[in-house]
């Protein structure tokens, strides 16, 4: 088994996932404007990607090292290059629907698949959080390219007008060139399937009797608070750039590139920082930042006037403050789910995973949604003000989770 060329194809498929996953913050902006949609009813894009993700996840996840990895990975490669190819050839607001529908369902297959595979070819503990964190980190480089692209091709000075579809046709290009990678890669996935495996509905069950443990639930907790944070500034930054810091179309979404950047290049680094140093006070430090952050550059963003003709030079404080909190988010959530896998044998990885990626996308969709609400029924500072509260519960939870660590006997996943 070649490792390299395995991490290669991990790391295009979650490349490409990365660019389809979050642009949703810019197409919400980009339907509003071409297609008169409110702000309500733009934020169910995100409950359209991440819903399927639960949905399909809670389903699948304990059957997918029957189905196989290499083949689940496949079949959601082409689903999304077929559905990002309808995108540019039926412009309307329910094709956006149906493509985040597609890219939801195939991030399912994806998540669990990805994600079991990393134990296949970890050698130890460290390695795992290794790959994980370097992973996580090009998903965020994936982001980071998203806002760029979709820039590229959105038309600033007419912001009704759907030039931006045509970035569908690159993505469903990358799609298919993914999917020719995989194709040709050679996965070994002995002992993926559970050794004492009873059928479909056995490693279902066992999937359930998982959630039972406090480990786990304290976990799913904490994953579903990360994911709620990420999701609810991710999703709503652009807006927020359009509306409260008066940036252009165009630019609102290049300068949310911060904010990617800052996600990429935390979970690189803590790729090396989490092999020196203990995973609990490095990931409550982060959480106390963000906070921090959220204090310190909100204040910044009341009464800025309009500026037609303002730049990169021009633009406020806040627009490049703000999105710092990447930087101290990036490490949470790579950082929490290495120490859950870690602690588990491979064949509960699946089953595992399957139940993270449930809990994450109910906590992208209830972030984004609240945000939405907030944002268009009171204000856009007040909207991430509120990400105080989650940030605060993390914090506790994280301190659960480490209790509950402490008392599991360490289980290294891919010896066991």
């Amino acid at each position: 088994m070649n490792q390299r060329r395995i991490l290669l194809a991990l790391f295009m498929i979650y490349f490409v996932f990365a660019i389809l996953l979050n642009s949703v913050g810019t197409v919400i902006l980009q339907v509003i404007h071409t297609y008169g949609v409110d702000k309500g009813a733009a934020s169910v894009l995100e409950g359209f990607k991440d819903l399927p993700i639960a949905i399909v996840s809670f389903l699948v996840a304990s059957t997918l090292p029957r189905f196989g990895y290499k083949k689940a990975m496949l079949v959601a490669l082409a689903i999304v290059a077929v559905a990002t190819l309808a995108m540019p050839l039926i412009p309307a607001f329910a094709t956006a629907k149906l493509l985040f529908l597609c890219v939801g369902v195939a991030f399912a297959l994806v998540k669990v698949s990805v994600y079991s595979t990393i134990g296949l070819v970890a050698r130890d503990r460290k390695h795992h959080a290794g790959i994980t964190n370097m992973l996580e980190g090009f998903f965020m480089v994936g982001v980071l390219s998203a806002y760029w692209i979709f820039g590229f091709f959105i038309d600033a000075d007419h912001p009704a007008s759907t030039s931006w579809l045509n970035v569908y046709w690159l993505l469903s290009g990358l799609c298919a060139a993914t999917f020719l990678l995989v194709l040709a890669t050679t996965f070994d996935e002995v002992g993926a399937a559970p050794p004492d495996s009873r059928g479909p509905a056995a490693d279902f069950l066992e999937m359930l009797r998982l959630f039972v443990r406090p480990l786990v639930y304290v976990f799913v907790l904490t994953a579903f608070l990360s994911v709620l944070v990420e999701q609810a500034i991710g999703s709503w930054l652009p807006t927020f750039n359009n509306e409260i810091l008066m940036l252009p179309a165009t630019m609102s979404v290049q300068v949310t590139s911060i904010f990617a950047g800052c996600l990429a290049v935390g979970r690189l680094l803590a790729g090396v920082v989490m092999r020196r140093l203990n995973w609990y006070p490095v990931l409550t430090v982060c959480m106390l930042a963000m906070g921090a952050t959220v204090l310190l550059s909100l204040p910044l963003t009341h009464g800025i006037p309009h500026d037609p003709n303002v730049t990169w030079a021009t633009a406020p404080v806040a627009a490049f403050l703000f999105p710092l909190i990447g930087l101290f988010m990036a490490p949470i959530y790579p950082g929490i789910n290495s120490v859950m896998l870690s602690s588990l044998p491979r064949h509960q990885h699946a089953p595992m995973t399957g139940l993270l990626v449930i809990f994450s996308a109910l906590g992208g969709t209830t972030g984004s949604l609240i945000t939405g609400y907030v944002f268009g029924h009171v204000s856009g500072h007040f909207a991430f003000y509120l990400t105080l509260v989650p940030i605060a519960l993390m914090v506790l939870s994280l301190y659960a989770f480490k209790r509950q660590v402490e008392k599991t006997p360490a289980e290294v996943a891919v010896t066991a």
